[in-house]
C-alpha cells in the first residue's frame, strides 16, 4: 500500500475519532459535582505533548523537507527574506498568540545560553529548573510561582537539539554564547505556565 493511501486512512480514522469525541455528550462539573478538574501537572503534560508533536512535524515535514528539496529555507529573518521561521521561532510566535488570547496559559522557550536575552530565565525558579534539566533532561521541573497576587503552576521541560537546523543556528549565530551544541544536547527548556484560579 502506498504512503498516500496509508496517510489517507490514518487521517480518516483520526477524523472519525475526533468527530466521535465531539459528538459524545460529556457531563459538565455543574451536572455532576463529583467530577473534579484535571491536576495542573496533567494539563502541562498535555500542552507539552501537543507542542512537541507540532514542532516535530513542522521541523521534519516542513522545514527539513523544503530545505532538502531547495524550495525554501528557514532563516532567522524569515519575514524579510520570504522564508520559513526557524522551529524555535515557530514555537515562540505561537506562544505569543496564545498569551494574547487572554486564556492565561503561556509557553515559551528559555535557555541558560540564549541568543537573545528575552529568552533567558525570567526568575530564579526558571534558572534552577534549567540547571536541573541539564542533569535530568527526561523529567520536567514543576512548581508554584507568583506574579503579583496571582499564583501559577509552572512546568519546564527540556528542549533538546532535535535537528541540524537547531544546531546550525545556535552554533553559527554571532550572538550565541555557546557554539558547540550537538544533536540531542539539552539546549534549554520549554516553560509552560498555567493560572491557578
Amino acid at each position: 500500500m502506498d504512503s498516500r493511501r496509508c496517510a489517507f486512512r490514518a487521517a480518516t480514522i483520526a477524523f472519525f475519532l475526533v468527530g466521535l469525541w465531539i459528538w459524545i455528550p460529556f457531563p459538565s462539573a455543574k451536572e455532576n459535582p463529583s467530577l473534579v478538574g484535571i491536576v495542573p501537572e496533567k494539563v502541562a503534560d498535555y500542552i507539552y505533548a501537543v507542542l512537541e508533536a507540532d514542532r516535530s512535524i513542522y521541523t521534519a515535514q516542513v522545514v527539513n523537507r523544503m530545505q532538502e528539496r531547495g524550495i525554501v529555507w528557514a532563516t532567522e529573518h524569515w519575514e524579510q527574506n520570504n522564508a520559513l521561521p526557524l522551529p524555535a521561532q515557530f514555537l515562540q510566535h505561537s506562544g505569543r498568540l496564545v498569551a494574547e488570547s487572554g486564556r492565561g496559559i503561556r509557553y515559551r522557550l528559555i535557555g541558560l545560553f540564549p541568543i537573545y536575552q528575552r529568552n533567558a530565565p525570567a526568575t530564579e525558579f526558571e534558572r534552577k529548573a534549567l540547571t536541573q534539566l541539564q542533569q535530568q533532561p527526561d523529567r520536567a521541573v514543576t512548581g508554584i510561582v507568583s506574579s503579583g497576587k496571582k499564583q501559577y503552576f509552572q512546568a519546564i521541560y527540556s528542549d533538546r537539539a532535535v535537528s541540524s537546523v537547531c544546531i546550525t543556528c545556535h552554533n553559527s549565530h554571532p550572538l550565541s554564547p555557546k557554539q558547540d551544541f550537538k544533536l540531542n544536547d539539552v539546549m534549554g527548556g520549554i516553560a509552560i505556565t498555567i493560572p491557578l484560579e
